[in-house]
C-alpha cells in the first residue's frame, strides 16, 4: 500500500526531529501532530537525558505542545507521526489524549505497543482506540536508530 503524501511529509518533519535527537545524545525519535486540517500543532524530539524525565519521549513532548496550542488535552482528530513504534507508555497517552491516527516509521520488536510486541492502540477492550499505520518511510526511521545503537555496543 501507498502511503498517504501528507503522511510522507510528516515523517520527514518527524526524522529531523529524530536526527536532532541523535545529535544531542539522545536516542534518536522525533514525533509531530497534525490537527484535522492536516496544519502542524506539536513537534517533539526525546529529551530524556537532557531533562533527566523519563517520560520526555517524543511522542508525549509532541503531544503536549499540541494540547497547549489548542488550550486543550482532547486531541480528538488529530495525527500523531512518530518516526519508531510507541512503547506502553505512549501509546497509552495517546489514547489518553484521544489521538485519531497514529503513523510511525519503524517497527519496535522489544517494546512496541502499536502492532508488534502489544496492540494497546487498537486494543478492543478499552473505551478509546486509534487507527494505525506503521511502516512509513520504515528504512529512512530505522537507520538512524540502528547507526545509534551500534555505536553505543
Amino acid at each position: 500500500m501507498t502511503p498517504d503524501p501528507a503522511d510522507v511529509d510528516a515523517m520527514r518533519l518527524a526524522l529531523a526531529l529524530a536526527a536532532d535527537a541523535g545529535a544531542a545524545g539522545e536516542v534518536p525519535v522525533g514525533a509531530v501532530v497534525l490537527d484535522g486540517a492536516g496544519a502542524l500543532i506539536g513537534r517533539g524530539r526525546n529529551r530524556r537525558e537532557q531533562t533527566h524525565d523519563p517520560s520526555a519521549h517524543a511522542e508525549v513532548l509532541a503531544m503536549r505542545e499540541a494540547a497547549a496550542r489548542i488550550g486543550s488535552w482532547n486531541l480528538d482528530g488529530c495525527t500523531l507521526v512518530v518516526t519508531l513504534e510507541p512503547c506502553v507508555m505512549c501509546a497509552g497517552a495517546l489514547l489518553q489524549a484521544r489521538v485519531s491516527r497514529l503513523v510511525f516509521g519503524a517497527w519496535d520488536d522489544k517494546a512496541g505497543a502499536a502492532g508488534s510486541v502489544y496492540d494497546v492502540v487498537r486494543d478492543r477492550r478499552l473505551p478509546v482506540r486509534a487507527e494505525v499505520i506503521g511502516g512509513v518511510l520504515e528504512h529512512e526511521a530505522r537507520a538512524p536508530l540502528e547507526e545509534f545503537f551500534r555505536a553505543r555496543r
